[in-house]
């Protein structure tokens, strides 16, 4: 019988060994693997990066080791992990060029079907001015499927409607942990919330079991939780076990868990949604003829454009924060301005100004979304707003 260091809401720790543990958990139980294992970067030398001395050297499990060690490693935790996973299950590992081809090659040989190689690239990497390196801005997932063939889990719709009508890339622009991040400790190679976010709503749904054989700060088992997915995470550290309950313990309150919500679903390259009240008959017209218009600027004539217009790939319609529709514009960030006169011409009736900002919409497809924000505002229920599509999408 496995006993918890900690459990709470779908929320499992163990300190152990990740390769002594493994071994007793449930065959064909585990739905997805993230793995943030050692990159054995450590070697106790110093480098200047941003005109301060940097020590490389975060603990003995992350010491450099030679090639041969580093192939075994790998091989054995992979190994112990194969067996947990459900036939359609997947895995994701990260690494930099230190490990990650030892990790590609390992899944290969343990029967694992390499489905992508996602790129981070850090938005906000530190700089390093030693004169004989690059910066390093990019780190590398492996994604893989346990079994050869059939299908895993992949939330295709979702990223694509997140990703503003395309498919999503290989190249993720995602900054590393910001400090609200990091309110409850410190680890040395802590992963940002929102690359969990979304490796979680794109192969995962609500209710899978997600297993961290690396867990530290609980980064994976933060953000599962957040999105409705169970979590076991394994560490030999206490203390990064710890700073993982701390910061379990802080999502359970209500207003935290809000703001976490919300900082680990912005991206700062987010298609947004333009929100725009009319009255009934007007709504109609505008779903009628795929027109979507509002005012172009404030009393004194001057046109106003919000931050976010140029990521605006949808609009939503409701008519005092009810009967809401979302649909896609036809193009990204672009708009038209039009008269009084050219939208009579369509069979409106404008009576506010004498120009209008024009947004065109594909009628023919609403979309639907899982949640809606509270559009009852008092008197801002009727004021044209930008929201980022996650508002509506990805969580429940």
């Amino acid at each position: 019988m496995l006993t918890p260091y900690h459990q709470s809401n779908y929320f499992t720790l163990f300190n152990a060994d990740s390769l002594t543990l493994i071994d007793q958990l449930e065959d064909n139980s585990i739905d997805v693997v993230f793995a943030d294992p050692p990159y054995f970067l450590s070697s106790g030398r110093k480098m200047d990066i941003a005109g301060r001395n940097v020590h490389f050297e975060k603990g003995a499990w992350d010491r450099s080791r030679s090639t041969e060690e580093i192939d075994q490693f790998n091989n054995k935790w992979i190994k112990a992990v194969r067996s947990k996973m459900k036939e359609n299950g997947t895995i994701w590992i990260s690494g930099t060029f230190h490990n990650i081809f030892s990790v590609e090659r390992i899944l290969v040989e343990n029967g694992f079907k390499i489905i992508n190689l996602v790129s981070w690239q850090k938005s906000n990497p530190r700089d390093i001015v030693d004169g004989q390196h690059l910066t390093f801005s990019t780190e590398i997932l492996v994604w893989a499927r346990k079994s050869l063939h059939g299908k895993h889990c992949y939330n295709h719709e979702l990223m694509v409607q997140l990703n503003g009508g395309k498919p999503l890339t290989d190249v993720w622009k995602i900054p590393t942990p910001g400090s609200w991040e990091r309110t409850c400790g410190y680890h040395p190679t802590q992963k940002p919330l929102r690359l969990l976010y979304r490796i979680i709503l794109s192969s995962t749904n609500e209710g899978d079991l997600i297993l961290d054989p690396f867990a530290g700060s609980c980064t994976t088992g933060i953000a599962a939780n957040l999105l409705g997915r169970n979590f076991i995470g394994i560490d030999q550290s206490k203390d990064f076990l710890d700073f993982g309950i701390r910061r379990k313990q802080e999502i359970e309150s209500p207003e935290i868990r809000e703001k976490i919500i919300k900082k680990m679903s912005e991206n700062p390259e987010e298609v947004t949604v333009i929100i725009n009240h009319c009255r009934k008959g007007l709504m109609e017209k505008m779903v009628e003829t795929g027109i979507c218009y509002l005012r172009a600027g404030d009393s004194k004539g001057s046109l106003c454009i919000t931050p976010g217009f140029e990521r605006l790939s949808y609009v939503l319609l409701h008519t005092n924060g009810e009967n809401c529709k979302l649909f896609k514009l036809k193009s990204k960030g672009k708009f038209n301005i039009w008269t009084k006169e050219t939208l009579e011409e369509y069979g409106f009736e404008p009576s506010h100004a004498p120009y209008y900002i024009v947004l065109h919409f594909d009628n023919s497809k609403p979309i639907p979304f899982k949640q809606l924000p509270n559009l009852k505002e008092s008197v801002n229920t009727y004021i044209a707003k930008i929201k980022p599509l996650s508002d509506f999408m990805g969580i429940k």
